[in-house]
């Protein structure tokens, strides 16, 4: 509780001194910022932090943490003692003016943070088998304890992180600053992520509703202000795919049939052990892993099975035209939470959503002024343009697939921010290399000392021929979004009469897939050129004599899943026909003070709905886009694109879709109204299924079982405090697990974590197990840790197959101390860790440890031993 109080006054203290570079940066937002300023403060205080600390002007100490912290405050009390030397200060006049809404955030932020860090102590383990949270606490241990910057890599001695590490800095800062255990700033970490992606997400839904005008009121009203915009958070990080809800279902039996033309699904289940695969039903037609297996028998409405909800993120199936299954990773924000994972598609979300902002910022007529960028001159102020690029180079920093999505975002609101002052022309492709150019390039420019030392697996763009996703799995993925979004684009188009051109936006649209069509087999080509003997394995492999047959049967496999492109292209299409009339006479009618016979270039005022039809787009190219091309990397498939392109467009459609319910909800009337009320609560009903069961499926119960019994228990001990005694099986402390399973290991890992830096050799096994656990632990880097993340990271080479497979092993088991003396010198080795780790992986020679090295910790059969 200490631990979690200290960082919620930490980060509201940074917010608060943050609120008047916001205040100053967001002058087109309603908030001004204030929903974003946490998310700001933190972004500046790790940025100066980590970027003095690499150029080594300050250490990575308490001293070096306070003059940044100071520095970000000295910023901010500059800005704001520049708006106080006015007779009225306009900052605290809209304070004054606000309250309702700076409560609001306040208040929404704390309990965003204590309820997520209540279900992280309710599940708070770091398992040392499965999933990434043994990586991201050996990153977050790993900086607490480097001397200098870059951070050393915990699992490769002698090398710096490669990995877009920014997040795990924060992370370790905010620990240093509160003096956290790293095992409970990851906790702590994933819960402030929550609250900040949550206010963040009201924070856009407030100032796009409050953008929005028509001639008769805006949507925000005195009554609506607080509670529309929650359908933002909601949509964004509790709505999730359908999966959850046809868990339901298929726990329940809904669906299933025996044998053909057996309609009684309790006969036919009552015969289940007896009878053949249960066929012709609507599991088996709809082919997601586990679901088309038979429910268990008693049949109940809440799953039951193993994990069902980890399920939910492999929704889609891809088989190549020989039968193959290749497993598919489609996350979303609900699952990533509910998960625990601090993986940096979760640390990069608050800031996501301030570049956002900065793009609707842009695109609203923030910044309006001009910046000499010595060839021609940028008509945006050049505060505005700088940390627009600090904030999209921190994309890439957090999560570098992010950048992405962030540069088109900004890009694409300055040139729409364009067209409203000179409609649409050729000029507008310049005034996208204009801004784009620089955008990128300083950004890049701004993170430098991070991509000096970053290496990555991924080689290149190649052709997805053969595996589309099926209609039915884009649904199941999307469908809780999809509903709101057709509904909303069918609402602009027959309701309010939005103008629209058809033509181009079936030619874009139609001419997109087309392109990426085309793209796809001239790779193909392109790498039958460059490989032929590859190109004629990979034909061989598959079963087909000619590539004509190939071709035919992989045309054949798109046209059978055309509804999912069918779908993407119900989204496309009418957006490229309303962003297409943006900007020319009749394309904007939401300014009542132009007449629609008077919408000149020069007096349009763009409409939020040009934004977010804008943000449906992107996010309609981003799922498209892995249907015909993906990102070679060690994987070999597009499953680790469909997993970063499909989570950006969530983030993306949920707030679309957010919006355009708050949209239709006000402007409907009649049956209508009540006819959307309907929908709406069907699509909540089925979204929200998933965080219903999960949560309390994976915190087994919110350990509310286990603190009765344990409160019983000490009552019946005779037990003073009982209570506070039950309450201990809540923690934030994710080290409980391996302090419980491996005591030794766990006292030797705390004992490394404050004896004097140095190498660590331990045991090098597979990844998602036990190895790794004394470098995990206690910050300090091994020889090896888990190579299959090393592969991922930077790629595979010599060096750690020769240290994994040679090197270590040899250390333990060979005869010769020179042998052995040669291997601690060549990685510099200062530990020897031998447990029972150690001593089933290697036949250990532990007799000459003992003869020529100091043991300096032991703990039963954990020994650490130090060179001299």
């Amino acid at each position: 509780m200490l631990d979690f109080i200290a960082w919620y006054l930490l980060v509201t203290l940074l917010g608060w001194l943050a609120f008047p570079l916001t205040w100053r940066l967001f002058p087109s937002l309603a908030d001004r910022g204030f929903s974003l300023a946490r998310a700001l403060g933190l972004l500046l205080w790790g940025y100066l932090f980590w970027m003095l600390a690499s150029l080594g002007v300050i250490q990575n100490d308490g001293g070096g943490l306070l003059l940044t912290f100071l520095l970000v405050a000295g910023l901010s009390a500059w800005t704001l003692w520049k708006s106080l030397v006015t007779r009225h200060s306009p900052l605290l006049d809209w304070l004054r003016s606000n309250r309702r809404l700076v409560i609001t955030v306040e208040v929404l932020f704390f309990l965003a943070f204590a309820a997520w860090a209540f279900v992280r102590a309710s599940n708070p383990n770091i398992e040392t088998a499965g999933g990434e949270k043994t990586m991201e606490l050996a990153f977050i241990n790993a900086i607490l304890r480097s001397p200098t910057f870059p951070p050393h890599d915990p699992w490769l001695s002698g090398y710096s992180i490669s990995y877009y590490y920014s997040g795990y800095v924060m992370t370790a800062m905010l620990a240093k600053a509160t003096s956290t255990p790293g095992a409970v700033a990851h906790n702590l970490m994933l819960s402030l992520v929550f609250a900040l992606s949550f206010i963040g997400a009201y924070g856009i839904l407030y100032n796009l509703l409050a953008a929005r005008r028509n001639r008769q009121s805006s949507i925000l009203n005195r009554q609506s202000s607080i509670l529309l915009p929650l359908l933002g958070p909601l949509f964004l990080l509790f709505v999730s795919n359908v999966a959850g809800f046809l868990e339901v279902l298929h726990r329940r039996g809904i669906g299933w049939t025996g044998q053909p033309g057996d309609t009684n699904i309790w006969t036919a289940l009552g015969r289940l052990a007896h009878s053949d695969l249960m066929a012709y039903n609507f599991w088996t037609w709809l082919d997601i892993l586990h679901l088309n297996d038979p429910p268990s028998l008693p049949l109940g409405w809440i799953p039951e099975r193993y994990i069902w909800w980890w399920q939910d993120s492999r929704v889609v199936q891809d088989y190549d035209l020989a039968g193959n299954f290749h497993e598919i990773i489609d996350e979303f924000p609900a699952f990533s939470y509910l998960l625990g994972d601090l993986h940096p598609h979760i640390l990069v979300m608050p800031f996501g959503l301030l570049v956002l902002a900065v793009a609707l910022n842009l695109f609203l007529g923030g910044w309006e002024g001009e910046t000499d960028l010595r060839l021609y001159r940028l008509p945006l102020r050049l505060e505005g343009f700088l940390f627009a690029t600090l904030a999209l180079g921190g994309l890439a920093f957090l999560n570098t697939w992010d950048i992405l999505v962030g540069f088109t975002l900004l890009v694409g609101a300055y040139v729409l921010a364009r067209v409203r002052a000179a409609g649409w022309t050729w000029q507008r492709l310049r005034d996208l290399f204009a801004f784009g150019l620089p955008l990128g390039v300083l950004a890049i420019l701004c993170y430098l000392p991070f991509y000096m030392g970053f290496a990555s697996q991924a080689g290149g763009i190649l052709p997805n021929l053969e595996t589309p996703t099926r209609g039915a799995h884009v649904w199941v993925m999307f469908g809780t979004l999809f509903i709101p979004l057709l509904v909303y684009l069918l609402y602009l188009w027959r309701g309010e009469k939005r103008p629209a051109n058809w033509k181009a936006g079936f030619g874009l649209g139609l001419g997109l897939a087309l392109i990426l069509w085309l793209l796809s087999w001239l790779l193909a080509l392109l790498a039958k050129l460059a490989t032929p003997e590859f190109a004629a394995n990979y034909l061989e492999a598959r079963g087909f004599i000619s590539e004509t047959l190939f071709f035919v049967a992989a045309s054949a496999r798109r046209l059978e899943y055309i509804a999912s492109l069918l779908t993407l292209l119900a989204l496309l299409i009418p957006c490229l026909a309303f962003l297409s009339k943006s900007g020319q006479k009749g394309g904007e009618t939401d300014d009542s003070s132009h007449s629609t016979s008077d919408l000149r270039p020069s007096t349009i005022t763009l409409h939020p709905i040009t934004f977010v039809l804008f943000m449906l787009f992107l996010g309609a190219v981003l799922v498209l886009t892995p249907e015909f091309v993906f990102l070679h990397d060690l994987f070999g498939n597009r499953m680790n694109t469909i997993f970063k392109f499909y989570y950006q467009a969530w983030i993306l459609w949920s707030l679309a879709a957010a919006f355009g319910s708050v949209v239709l909800i006000h402007e409907l009337r009649g049956a209508w109204k009540w006819a959307w009320g309907i929908g709406l609560g069907l699509v909540l009903i089925v979204g929200l299924a998933f965080p219903v069961f999960g949560l309390p499926n994976k915190t087994n119960g919110f350990q509310l079982p286990a603190f009765r019994a344990t409160y019983e228990a000490a009552v019946a001990a005779g037990d003073p405090t009982p209570f506070s005694t039950a309450a201990s099986v809540w923690t934030l402390d994710g080290a409980r697990l391996f302090h419980r399973q491996y005591p030794d290991d766990a006292a030797a890992a705390d004992w490394l974590s404050t004896a004097p830096f140095g190498v660590v050799a331990e045991a090098v096994g597979g990844q998602y197990g036990d190895y790794a656990r004394i470098s995990t632990y206690s910050g300090l880097p091994a020889v090896l840790g888990w190579p299959g993340h090393e592969d991922q990271w930077r790629g595979t080479f010599d060096e750690q197959r020769q240290r994994g497979e040679s090197d270590v092993p040899r250390l333990y088991q060979t005869n010769s101390w020179d042998e052995a003396l040669a291997i601690i010198q060549k990685y510099d080795i200062r530990y020897v860790v031998v447990g029972t780790l150690e001593r089933n992986t290697y036949r250990v020679n532990e007799f000459m440890f003992q003869r020529y090295l100091v043991p300096v910790f032991q703990s039963r059969d954990v020994v650490i031993y130090e060179v001299p």
